[in-house]
C-alpha cells in the first residue's frame, strides 16, 4: 500500500481575510503536493475569534467550495473546544484548570489548540500561516522590484524529510513590523526611535533589523535572490537562551512531538513564538530557503490575485489604522518583555527594567507627539504592571509546558 502523508495547515486568526489567503492559494497548496513523490493529504485547520476585531462569524466560513472538494477544511469552534476538554477531563482525570491553561483562543492558546487538533486528526507536520502572509518573495533587482512565488508547502515537507527536522522555519520579506515610517526631525530623531526598537525589542525584532529598511528601503524587508531562488538552507543554533523562531512559516514536525513544546504568552501579550523557542534547546530546527511576504498593514491584499506592485512605499504614520495597529503591537511586546528578560537573566532583570522604565519616560511623550494622541503613555502602566506580575507569568510558563507534556504522554499512551 501506498504510503500517505498527512500535512495540516493551521491558521488562529481574528481576520475573516483568511478566507481569501485560503481561496487564492488552495490551487497553488495542491499543485505543491502533486510534485511529491509521496501522496499528501492537506488538511486546513481553522481557528477563528470573532473578539478580535468584533467579527459575525459566518465572515470565517466565506470558503468557496471548490476548496471543500478538494481539501479538507476543519473549523474549531468554542464549542468543539469545550467538548473537547469535558472529554480529556473525563478520560485522563484532568480538571478544568488545565484545561484554561492550555486551550482557547489568543496567541499561544490558539497555537495549542490547532496543535492538540492536527496530532487529534494525526497529521505528520503542521504549518503555521498567518492571515495577513502570501507565499511569494520579492526582492530589488536592476532598482525593480522582482516577484517570485514560494513553494512554502513543499520546502517544508522536503526539508523536514532530507534534514530530519523537528522545527523548520521559512524566512519573510515584506512589512515584517507593524512599525510604521517615521520621517526624523529634531522633536524625534533616528536615536529615539533607537532607543524605542532597543526598549521593545526582542531575538526577532531589533535596532539593526530595522534601522537598514528605514533608511532605504521605505521600511520594507527584500528577499535574498539565493534563498528565494530555494538555496541556503543552516540549522538554527541556541544563543544559550533559544533557538529563536517567529510563529509563521512554522512547521512542527509532529512525528516528534516530545521535541515540540507548547507555545505561551502572558495574558494579552504577544511573543507566543519567543517562549515556545527558549524551550527547543533538544529540537532539531533549520532555517530553510522559503519566504512568506507579509502584509503587516494589509494594504497589499492584491497579491493574492496575482497582481504584483511594480514598488512597495512607505507606510505612513498618519494613515487611517496605523496608530492602532502600531499601538496594539507595540502594547502586546511591551507586555511580554518583562517574562523574557526574567528568563534571560534573572540578576540584571531589576536594573534592565528600570532602565526601560527610564527611556519610555523620554521616548512615550514623543510618541505621543507624532500621532497626536496619549495612547502610548499606556506603554509605561502596563509595563509596570507585568513587571509586577512576572513571577506569576513565569510559573504559568513553566505549568503551561506541564500540562502539555502530560498530554502529550497520555495521547501516547493510548495509541
Amino acid at each position: 500500500m501506498e504510503k500517505e502523508m498527512n500535512f495540516g495547515i493551521g491558521f488562529v486568526t481574528g481576520r475573516s481575510n483568511v478566507c481569501r489567503i485560503i481561496n487564492s492559494y488552495y490551487k497553488d497548496m495542491l499543485e505543491q503536493v502533486g510534485k511529491y513523490p509521496e501522496k499528501v493529504n492537506i488538511t486546513i485547520f481553522i481557528l477563528f475569534d470573532t473578539e478580535y476585531q468584533n467579527s459575525k462569524r459566518e465572515e470565517f466560513y466565506n470558503i468557496n467550495s471548490e476548496v471543500y472538494k478538494n481539501i479538507k477544511v476543519i473549523y474549531i469552534t468554542p464549542e468543539d473546544i469545550k467538548e473537547e476538554e469535558k472529554k480529556l477531563m473525563a478520560k485522563y482525570d484532568m480538571n478544568q484548570d488545565d484545561m484554561n491553561f492550555f486551550f482557547g483562543h489568543g496567541h499561544a492558546k490558539g497555537r495549542n489548540t490547532v496543535m492538540y487538533y492536527a496530532i487529534k486528526h494525526q497529521m505528520d507536520y503542521l504549518l503555521f500561516w498567518d492571515d495577513d502572509e502570501y507565499p511569494v518573495a520579492t526582492f530589488k533587482e536592476n532598482g525593480k522590484n522582482v516577484w517570485i512565488k514560494q513553494d512554502n508547502i513543499l520546502k517544508h515537507i522536503e526539508f523536514m524529510k532530507k534534514e530530519n527536522a523537528d522545527v523548520t522555519l521559512g524566512h519573510h520579506c515584506g512589512y515584517i513590523s507593524p512599525i510604521p515610517y517615521i520621517d526624523f526631525n529634531e522633536k524625534f530623531t533616528e536615536e529615539d526611535l533607537k532607543e524605542f526598537i532597543e526598549v521593545i525589542s526582542n531575538d526577532i525584532i531589533s535596532w539593526e533589523s530595522i534601522k537598514e529598511k528605514m533608511k532605504n528601503h521605505n521600511g520594507v524587508t527584500y528577499a535574498n535572490k539565493k534563498i528565494a531562488e530555494g538555496n541556503e538552507t543552516y540549522e538554527i543554533e541556541s544563543d544559550g537562551i533559544g533557538k529563536w523562531v517567529a510563529g509563521s512559516t512554522l512547521c512542527l514536525n509532529l512525528n516528534n512531538r516530545d521535541k515540540i513544546p507548547a507555545f505561551y504568552n502572558p495574558p494579552l501579550a504577544r511573543g507566543e513564538d519567543t517562549f515556545f523557542s527558549t524551550l527547543l534547546g533538544n529540537s532539531k530546527t533549520i532555517r530553510i530557503p522559503v519566504y512568506h511576504f507579509h502584509d503587516g498593514f494589509l494594504k497589499y491584499t492584491e497579491i493574492m490575485d496575482g497582481v504584483y506592485p511594480k514598488s512597495l512605499r512607505k507606510i505612513n504614520v498618519k494613515e487611517d489604522h496605523i496608530k492602532n495597529r502600531f499601538l496594539k503591537a507595540a502594547i502586546g511586546w511591551i507586555k511580554y518583555k518583562p517574562l523574557l528578560l526574567y528568563i534571560k537573566d534573572r540578576e540584571k532583570y531589576d536594573a534592565e527594567i528600570e532602565e526601560m522604565i527610564e527611556k519610555l519616560n523620554i521616548i512615550v511623550p514623543k510618541l505621543n507627539d507624532i500621532f497626536e494622541d496619549d495612547c502610548f503613555s499606556a506603554l509605561l502602566t502596563e509595563l509596570e504592571e507585568y513587571h509586577k506580575d512576572v513571577k506569576q507569568h513565569y510559573q504559568d510558563y513553566i505549568k503551561t509546558n506541564e500540562i502539555w507534556n502530560l498530554l502529550k504522554q497520555k495521547i501516547k499512551n493510548d495509541m
